[in-house]
């Protein structure tokens, strides 16, 4: 096993090299916003599929039109009209957006550039053009073309394009299991009284709020005791039923630190373990098979900015998003020196095009992290930053 203590730069390469095979459901397009396609889908219809008009107006054929010619008008056709209306040269029928063009109709006028009379229909538009305000078949798409590739975000306009092309339903990455193993003999569930040298186990409130943000729903939490059986027994069930495994806490090498060791137990093949890095220093990455395992650090703060520092771009792959945080570049509001080689990620304020690095950015406090928009990053080789000197920043997710 390498103990090898490595850069954050090494570390986001170990874990971008890492492939973890998909799982792929159908989802109805209802229940499958912020999901990714995990097949092309093709059209099943035309659409329009029908030729219909795109104003309320009157459909006629153009080359039985000359200006100062009036038409008499035939029939009325409204959206959803279910019979094939026809018309002839030199006649018109009233028509409504959407609705389908009578045979023998090529142009539509709308209803302002018109006056009809005891029906006979005036047009006032001079400039009109053959096939003016009207929709062609299959102009936006034909059956069987391709509507939306593999990895596509469905949005909102993204499910509303594939309900117009014929599915119910799609093949999309499915979200993973994931358990969260929170370790500590010292944890006390919130709500509970506290004793003397407990503490409010906060962690997996907190990673279960981070996940559902990521879409990710199917979450068990974990508790184990800081005793390596119970720990090895514990990791062993979360890996039998999960397709992820997050672990808080018993990472580093203390006498009640025994994560490390349970996951080496439990078959998991270790990435890395131990960072250059302020938070998180001693974090675990790992892997069983096709299943990440992560092993956090206790503190609260450490925990959630190594979840969204190495954890969230893991599982965004696993659910078809290859995407990081969003990254920029941005003057410091006020100087900040480093007082050691370690990569810092602090909790930040990003507001009109500047960054504030927040006070309070010891690992074990959170009131800084709960008004926070970004982690500012100040890399290992730099120890003083000026006021105004560009920084690079990674946005949390909203």
């Amino acid at each position: 096993m390498n103990n090898r203590i490595i850069s954050v730069s090494e570390a986001k390469a170990i874990l971008d090299v890492q492939v973890f095979e998909r799982r792929i459901s159908n989802r109805v397009l209802a229940e499958a916003i912020g999901c990714v396609l995990a097949q092309d889908i093709h059209a099943r219809v035309d659409v329009p599929a029908f030729s219909q008009s795109s104003m309320d107006g009157y459909a006629f054929a153009f080359d039985g039109w000359q200006p100062a010619t009036q038409l008499a008008v035939r029939d009325v056709i409204a959206a959803g009209h279910p019979e094939q209306v026809k018309i002839n040269l030199g006649e018109a029928a009233r028509i409504f957006t959407g609705a389908p063009l009578p045979e023998g109709a090529d142009t539509v006028v709308m209803q302002e550039q018109t006056l009809e009379t005891d029906g006979q229909l005036d047009i006032l538009q001079q400039d009109l053009k053959k096939g003016d305000n009207m929709r062609l078949r299959g102009a936006e798409i034909r059956s069987g073309e391709l509507a939306l590739p593999e990895g596509t975000l469905l949005t909102p306009a993204a499910i509303g394009f594939l309900a117009g092309v014929g599915y119910h339903e799609v093949p999309v990455y499915a979200a993973p299991r994931v358990a969260i193993v929170v370790t500590g003999d010292e944890l006390q569930q919130p709500g509970a009284p506290l004793k003397h040298g407990q503490v409010y186990e906060a962690s997996s409130v907190m990673l279960r709020g981070a996940l559902v943000q990521l879409g990710i729903s199917d979450i068990t939490v974990y508790q184990a005791k800081d005793d390596p059986e119970e720990t090895v027994a514990v990791l062993e069930s979360a890996l039998r039923n999960a397709d992820a495994v997050l672990l808080t806490g018993g990472v580093s090498v203390g006498a009640y630190d025994f994560v490390v060791q349970a996951a080496t137990r439990c078959g998991v093949k270790q990435l890395f373990h131990k960072i250059l890095q302020r938070p998180g220093k001693p974090l675990f990455a790992g892997r069983k098979d096709n299943q990440p395992v992560f092993g956090l650090p206790g503190n609260p703060s450490s925990v959630l900015t190594c979840f969204y520092e190495y954890v969230w771009p893991v599982l965004r792959h696993i659910t078809g998003h290859n995407d990081q945080l969003v990254a920029l570049r941005a003057p410091l509001a006020v100087a900040h020196d480093k007082n050691n080689r370690l990569t810092h990620f602090l909790k930040g304020e990003y507001r009109d095009g500047r960054v504030t690095i927040l006070p309070a950015q010891e690992s074990y406090r959170m009131r800084s992290f709960a008004v926070a928009n970004c982690l500012v990053v100040l890399g290992e080789a730099m120890r003083k930053y000026e006021e105004n000197e560009p920084v690079d920043i990674h946005l949390l997710p909203g």
